[in-house]
């Protein structure tokens, strides 16, 4: 086998087949060099989807004549000096490798100037210099890429469909939109205009013109700080969720990055608020020092590696666990536009009807603990009032509106039942509207909370059983309660060897849901092999789950109004009583509005 030396021609060929991957690569190395040039407006205009026509132009610092041509050499840079730099990357682009890589396989005509004299104009072919003359005094760089991938036929086979391509460069601007919201973007395709930001540095502006004024008004923002970093950005409420984790966006000192770990600690902090298979949508912008995170373990940097990553997970995780306790989640009924010309009729006031006061000490649905007796509210007469302006904000005044912080006492206010639909729905209501709960979730989550903090106790009460509960297992099942044992004595199960993989349970925790022992044991017993990562908390968590479903009221089932009244109120006193343990949601608001749209009241 003989060695030889490859032509610089064919290295850069190479090396574009790991940076330029598809047009919307080009997009992103150019834009990135862009934003590094301190740009404040970035115009990118595409023919086809990139493959015939790419054009960036930007009002940023731009280059000399001198520093133009080198930045076509291979491995050229101004942003890494020495090894040092390396450890503390706080620029997008800093491989050297972009501008080389694109002209390597495309024509490139290249305009910068500095702003004080004249500029230059290189044009390249397959990454040689075929002109170099002067151009124009604007400050700024504008580069034309044409022709992608003509010298390389082979990658030409293998790009999508112009709309799969076209679809790539803007899923890419709204990314670099999110993580720049200082920044004026525009995108044009084939002369017309796909995407604009103003630039305001307004992020909730951003992500209104990214996924809707809808999404924006239920985005609520978050922020925390430590030493190490300072996280801040905007989470969905749970009703808005999507199937796929893209629409997480996470971005690290300024750079949009994938981080699967990230994404799920972000999950986590939404808890039992998703449905399953469900994601939020988030935009959470991350700034630390540039030595805790390693950029370059990917030649795209879209993958990250954190020096304090448990750290990090932990405090997004908390964060979002905390703002949501802080924050009413009942879904509102979508209102339709008003109109700008309305008329109105006399509004409606909602009373409060008459407490309901039991007058025997019944035992709340769930647990054991004493009932909760409410103080008495008095009632005023206050009439819902309507006024025009209020229902015809901007969009600014309408998502900074929406992200007012909730008193603590309104996360789920005081509802007094009125009824029930199909014995399946209770009808509450107070001088806010009408209320729709379902009783199945409701109660799930009430015995969910009750369970989790059973679980989490030291020395459970346990009842000892007169026939102790036998089990026979497979060998792959004995070896795991043998192994998990500890665990499982942490949540009150003893088992005891009863000869050839049979157990024995002499006791179980008194609070265990009765008629459901064996099948929650099981279960536990299954989740735990079916769980490589399994740990004491996701024993209890997923065993608080399961035995919340247990038992809890089903559809058509009739409750009177007292039952109503005291499962309304063991909801209130709950942790997080916007969603069952699996993430569907409990109630539902139609406010006064709302209700007098239905019935003309309001026109």
């Amino acid at each position: 086998m003989k060695i030889f030396q490859m032509s610089d021609a064919l290295a850069n060929k190479i090396a574009a087949g790991e940076v330029v991957e598809r047009p919307a690569s080009v997009v992103k190395e150019l834009v990135e060099n862009s934003i590094d040039a301190n740009s404040t407006w970035v115009k990118i205009e595409v023919e086809e989807a990139g493959l015939q026509k790419i054009k960036v132009t930007d009002n940023g610092v731009g280059m000399s004549e001198t520093d133009c041509g080198k930045s076509f050499l291979p491995h050229a840079t101004s942003k890494i000096k020495n090894e040092t730099d390396l450890f503390h990357v706080k620029t997008l682009g800093f491989r050297g490798e972009a501008l080389a890589s694109i002209a390597a396989v495309s024509r490139l005509k290249i305009k910068t100037s500095e702003g004080d004299q004249s500029g230059t104009c290189i044009e390249l072919e397959g990454g040689k210099i075929i002109n170099q003359s002067k151009s124009d005094a604007r400050m700024g760089t504008e580069i034309l890429v044409e022709d992608l991938f003509f010298n390389t036929p082979a990658r030409l086979k293998y790009m999508k469909t112009i709309h799969t391509e076209l679809g790539h460069i803007t899923d890419l601007m709204n990314r670099l939109a999110l993580s720049h919201p200082n920044v004026r973007f525009e995108l044009t395709h084939n002369g017309r205009q796909l995407f604009k930001t103003a630039g305001t540095d307004d992020l909730l502006q951003v992500i209104s013109q990214v996924y809707g004024m809808n999404v924006a008004k239920k985005m609520v923002p978050v922020e925390e700080k430590t030493l190490d970093f300072h996280i801040n950005g905007y989470i969905a409420k749970p009703e808005i969720t999507r199937s796929s984790r893209n629409y997480i966006s996470t971005i690290i000192n300024g750079r949009f990055i994938k981080s699967i770990p990230l994404s799920q600690a972000i999950t986590r902090g939404y808890h039992t608020l998703l449905p399953i298979g469900r994601m939020p949508i988030v935009v959470l912008s991350i700034t630390m020092d540039p030595i805790l995170v390693d950029v370059n373990v990917h030649p795209t940097k879209l993958e990250v590696r954190f020096s304090k990553e448990k750290e990090l997970f932990q405090l997004i995780e908390k964060m979002i666990r905390q703002t949501f306790r802080q924050t009413s989640l009942i879904p509102e009924m979508e209102q339709a536009e008003p109109k700008k010309q309305q008329s109105f009729q006399p509004s409606i006031a909602f009373d409060e009807p008459k407490q309901v006061r039991p007058e025997f000490n019944s035992q709340p649905i769930g647990n054991q603990e004493q009932r909760y007796e409410p103080e008495q509210k008095t009632n005023e007469r206050t009439g819902f009032q309507i006024n025009e302006s209020e229902f015809i904000p901007s969009d600014k005044e309408v998502i900074d509106t929406t992200n007012q912080p909730t008193r603590k006492q309104e996360r789920v206010p005081i509802m007094y039942p009125i009824g029930q639909l199909h014995g399946t729905y209770l009808l509450a209501q107070n001088e806010n509207g009408l209320y729709m709960i379902d009783q199945h979730a409701a109660q799930e989550r009430v015995k969910y909370e009750f369970f989790r903090d059973k679980l989490g106790q030291s020395g459970n009460t346990l009842q000892e059983l007169l026939l102790p509960m036998t089990f026979e297992f497979s060998k792959q099942e004995s070896i795991f309660i043998d192994q998990y044992e500890e665990e499982f004595k942490k949540v009150g199960l003893f088992f005891e060897e009863f000869g050839n993989q049979t157990y024995i349970i002499r006791s179980h925790p008194t609070w265990f849901p009765a008629g459901y022992e064996e099948e929650v044991i099981r279960e536990m017993i299954d989740q735990i092999m079916h769980d490589a990562k399994v740990t004491i908390e996701t024993i209890r968590e997923e065993a608080a789950i399961m035995m919340s479903c247990k038992g809890s009221i089903k559809a058509n089932h009739y409750l009177n109004e007292k039952d109503m009244f005291h499962l309304l109120e063991d909801l209130r006193k709950t942790t997080d009583p916007f969603t069952c343990p699996h993430g569907r949601p409990i109630i539902v608001h139609f406010s006064s509005y709302e209700l007098e749209k239905m019935f003309k009241r309001v026109m």
